[in-house]
């Protein structure tokens, strides 16, 4: 029976009980407004090669979005945001000069496989973005692998050439790794002297995918998603201070390094805090955050890819309903 309300009588509807003014689609258009600073830089570095392969990926997933959601008679989604987001941080993940078939290949593995086979998004048990990089990184090895040397800007702007020379992660995997024997030959010190200096580490300057060079762009945009309230602190410290502290303990390269190159800034701040694919309690996060540092420098220095921030997250997104099992709250009076 309904309850008579008076002045002193309030009916309360379940919760929530107030509104965070906020929607999917402004949380994702402030995950693209954070990522513009690093998407600038790695147009600046490496030219329209990263202009294209940012425009092909997602235009590309904006399309299969829609063709999938049409198939499955859904509703469109194309309104969220959510696939021009995976198709930036796809791009941004990629290295320029990919040719832009496989930038195509790659966009549509995210949404469709990655993303609407479970059911859209909310559902997708792996963040999108690195699943189609996985993809592409197992089935296009060697494309995905060569790095455009950045566009040097001091005296022309001549078009960048392909690199004949490693990656810095890959330099110091040879240099440092567990079966390192670079030390051994005469031509260690120059490799030593090949590796990026840490101004160029931090603003970008070096060989890697369009979106990971710049160390201060990134921060950039993580502080502005910090000061939004989209993301908390647990994660992308918990990852940050999981990879300098092992680096410490191991030895060989340095640890700032290890932070400074490679995906570790942008998986940190910007993949391991998808809001899907990521626990929910504060505990849960900082479990999430140590995990993913752990298996990324397992990875990088016993295994056979010079990175492994991209494979540490996605395994982290396996387990992550267990996580959440495990540091979900106990009622307040339960036993």
């Amino acid at each position: 029976m309904k309850p008579k309300t008076t002045e002193s009588h309030l009916v309360l509807s379940s919760s929530p009980h107030t509104h965070a003014k906020s929607s999917v689609s402004r949380i994702m258009l402030d995950v693209i407004i954070a990522l513009l600073p690093t998407t600038a830089m790695g147009i600046w570095f490496f030219g329209m090669s990263a202009v294209w392969t940012i425009a092909v990926c997602v235009s590309t997933c904006i399309v299969t979005e829609a063709l999938c959601r049409m198939a499955m008679k859904r509703e469109s989604t194309i309104g969220d945001l959510s696939a021009v987001l995976t198709g930036l941080l796809l791009a941004l993940n990629l290295p320029a000069g990919l040719p832009l078939w496989m930038a195509v290949a790659g966009s549509v593995f995210a949404i469709a496989i990655a993303k609407q086979v479970f059911g859209g998004l909310g559902m997708n048990p792996f963040n999108p973005a690195l699943a189609a990089r996985a993809f592409m990184l197992i089935s296009f090895t060697g494309p995905m692998t060569t790095w455009l040397k950045p566009i040097c800007r001091c005296k022309c702007d001549a078009a960048p050439d392909v690199l004949t020379m490693a990656t810095p992660l890959a330099t110091m995997k040879r240099l440092f790794g567990h079966d390192a024997t670079a030390s051994a030959t005469p031509h260690f010190q120059q490799a030593i002297d090949s590796l990026p200096s840490t101004w160029d580490m931090l603003v970008g300057n070096m060989p890697g995918c369009i979106g990971e060079v710049s160390a201060i762009a990134l921060a950039i945009g993580a502080a502005y998603l910090l000061w939004r309230k989209v993301i908390t602190w647990h994660i992308p410290v918990s990852f940050i201070a999981t990879v300098y502290v092992y680096s410490l303990i191991a030895g060989g390269a340095p640890a700032y390094m290890q932070v400074l190159t490679g995906g570790v800034m942008i998986g940190a701040c910007f993949m391991a805090t998808d809001y899907v694919t990521s626990p929910i309690t504060a505990k849960g996060k900082l479990i999430f955050g140590f995990g993913c540092g752990l298996l990324c420098m397992l990875i990088r220095q016993f295994g056979g890819y010079p990175e492994g921030c991209s494979f540490a997250i996605l395994i982290m997104n396996a387990i992550c309903p267990l996580i959440n099992r495990w540091t979900q709250p106990k009622p307040f009076g339960a036993k």
